[in-house]
């Protein structure tokens, strides 16, 4: 069974920096690739970074390019994303999701690309 476990967040204040990290059991990144997304209150889930299978160069949504960086750690299965200069606009759960395609070649930016999914993490930026 496929299980993916968030962890890292949490109450910071503006300009702070947070890692999160997503470990995933039953399933590997590497043969399928995966998305970091958040969802603010009253708003629709929206892609921020993913990587393809193989652990490929990471691709990031335009609005946090330069501010978040996705690494893997290869060995342990897990995916982190730093996050600096945090905003209140990045307030929101935080999600991270393992594509449904086996070894898909790009990464996907729908939500629908993705099969499993944690139960999310809370980032809270206050100003």
């Amino acid at each position: 069974q496929v299980a993916l476990y968030e962890s890292g967040g949490g109450l910071v204040q503006a300009g702070d920096s947070l890692t999160l990290s997503c470990a995933i059991s039953g399933s590997s990144f590497l043969e399928y690739g995966m998305g970091w997304f958040r969802q603010a209150p009253g708003k629709e889930r929206e892609f921020l970074a993913g990587l393809t299978w193989n652990g490929g160069s990471p691709t990031y949504a335009a609005g946090v390019g330069g501010r978040f960086t996705l690494s893997i750690d290869n060995a342990k299965n897990t995916v982190f994303l730093r996050m600096n200069s945090l905003k209140p606009g990045d307030t929101a759960v935080y999600y991270c999701a393992r594509n449904r395609e086996l070894r898909r070649r790009s990464v996907a930016r729908e939500v629908g690309a993705y099969a499993y999914w944690g139960q999310g993490t809370q980032v809270t930026v206050s100003s």
